[in-house]
């Protein structure tokens, strides 16, 4: 598929900037060219670029009774050998009129699976639907005690917390409904925090109030354990004020933004900010999709779905199923002029994130249930699965919904693959290309990358002083060409092992011809 790309600027004099340079100390963790951190420069014809996932089989269909068109908000993660998500079920009824809700409350449901690629719903007996439990229901909308949960926004995620309790092995955010029953009356807006044990029957954790109440909550909130810095992050939904001083928070009458804040039990959290970005507009973004890179747990990466508003002309008219887009116009005009695509940003921080302005997952060609609303929401979280393609590597799978509110039987989940790390590659032709980064610290007695050259490219590495010059015996000429398509490849250079080098400052030279680099790691 295309990719997009994008080309740092040159930064002065490596001798210069490194007279008062800190070292940066990255041990034996992997480092991938997500964000700018540890790059000094480029050179030649070298760049960064942002890589899209691969589509590929519709895994699954939301077509029970239960289930519908309004289905969403996946929560997938790999547990042990078995592959769990979790959904919002929603039977929104389409069709001339406003959309009948009234049969369907909002519901959270749950599929598993043992390869991430063939999906079942469980029968699991927990809540009636019509009179049956013969369902996969976790979780429906409704009081529980003096909760009023709304089912329909779940983000569920194993907690890897070492010191959480056995009955609490699994958490969730569940939405607070501040519009419960047909009374209307305001509840306490929020986010409910749940426990379980098992991950299908869950409870409250905090039986009588959210953790959680400055927001707009209207969206997939999400939270997890971040074992790099040992504390709980949560993401949520949020309206900015805006430049006329109009009030963000609860109403929605400034940008769409994303909140953040941090916690050591789940339940009191402090710390709140909105999210800051490097070089990049402000745009409207809906959801966050935003955990640690299992790979790369000090980097936080995330998927947020971007959200316009092209309004009516011919081109919008010319998009597929114009009948329900003008049906969608004539319930709220931005339902059926409004799309959205996906973009992918990274942070070491969790609050300061390098977002990719390019796009990450585009709506693709025009067919039925695409280029609308809703469309083109990445699951939260990217997991690891085997390749289609005997004796290669494991990929990353992402879960895409399709049809979403589009008039069929229901919404559908699609699977799109990416090479492990390959959420951008450093870049060069065969004219050649160089990156060079900054002073960092390494543990470990040998260097291996995930790369990809052509039959004729190769990729080289040099470590250098802190002022550049090349270390004797590891000179880029010294530095043995790599070519192939690996995942994990050491590189060889004539002065052996590294393990001389370990914990000093050095610079990392990089010089590719026609290849990529996706990722590097020190190791011992």
């Amino acid at each position: 598929m295309k990719s997009k790309s994008f080309l740092l600027s040159a930064i002065g004099s490596a001798a210069i900037a490194t007279a008062f340079a800190v070292p940066i100390e990255i041990g034996s963790r992997r480092e991938l060219f997500v964000e700018d951190t540890i790059v000094d420069r480029l050179s030649g014809s070298a760049e960064f670029r942002l890589n899209e996932p691969v589509p590929r089989e519709v895994v699954l269909k939301h077509d029970e009774p239960w289930e519908g068109a309004g289905s969403g908000y996946h929560s997938v993660f790999q547990d042990g050998p078995l592959y769990r998500m979790y959904y919002k079920a929603w039977q929104r009824t389409v069709g001339p009129g406003t959309p009948n809700t009234d049969d369907n409350p909002l519901l959270c449901c749950y599929a598993e699976s043992d390869d991430g690629i063939h999906w079942r719903k469980p029968v699991i007996g927990l809540f009636d639907f019509q009179g049956s439990k013969a369902n996969n229901i976790v979780m429906a909308s409704g009081q529980i005690g003096a909760l009023h949960v709304d089912a329909g926004h779940p983000a569920v995620f194993k907690d890897l917390n070492p010191s959480a309790p056995a009955d609490a092995r699994y958490k969730a955010f569940f939405r607070s409904d501040a519009h419960w029953g047909k009374e209307s009356v305001e509840r306490p807006r929020g986010l409910l925090a749940f426990k379980s044990a098992d991950g299908i029957r869950f409870t409250p954790l905090v039986p009588d109030r959210p953790v959680i109440t400055n927001g707009a909550f209207d969206s997939q909130n999400l939270a997890f354990w971040d074992t790099v810095r040992g504390e709980y992050r949560a993401y949520w939904r949020y309206f900015q004020r805006n430049d006329d001083g109009s009030k963000g928070g609860a109403t929605p009458t400034g940008s769409r933004a994303i909140r953040t804040a941090t916690s050591k039990d789940f339940i009191h959290w402090q710390n709140e900010e909105n999210l800051r970005y490097v070089d990049s507009p402000e745009e409207q973004l809906y959801v966050n999709q935003i955990k640690p890179y299992p790979r790369a747990p000090h980097l936080f990466i995330g998927f947020p779905m971007r959200y316009i508003d092209r309004g009516w002309s011919e081109e919008m008219r010319a998009l597929p199923e114009l009948a329900h887009r003008e049906w969608r116009a004539g319930i709220v005009q931005r339902l059926g002029t409004a799309l959205t695509d996906s973009l992918f940003m990274a942070s070491r921080d969790g609050v300061t994130f390098k977002r990719w302005n390019e796009v990450f997952l585009r709506p693709g060609p025009e067919r039925a249930g695409a280029w609308t609303y809703g469309q083109t929401l990445i699951g939260w979280e990217p997991v690891v699965t085997k390749s289609s393609i005997e004796g290669a590597p494991d990929e990353l799978s992402f879960y895409v919904s399709e049809s979403y509110w589009s008039g069929r039987a229901g919404s559908t989940v699609r699977r799109y693959t990416l090479r492990l790390d390959g959420f951008v590659a450093l870049r060069a032709p065969m004219a050649g290309g160089e990156l060079l980064t900054k002073p960092v610290r390494f543990a470990g007695s040998m260097l291996s990358l995930n790369f990809a050259t052509s039959a004729l490219g190769s990729v080289r590495v040099e470590i250098q002083d802190e002022q550049g010059r090349p270390l004797p015996g590891f000179s880029l000429e010294e530095c043995a060409p790599l070519f192939g398509d690996t995942v994990d490849r050491t590189v060889r250079w004539k002065g052996g092992s590294l393990a001389a080098l370990a914990g000093r400052p050095v610079r990392l030279r990089f010089a590719l011809n026609d290849a990529q680099v996706y990722s590097f790691q020190f190791q011992p």
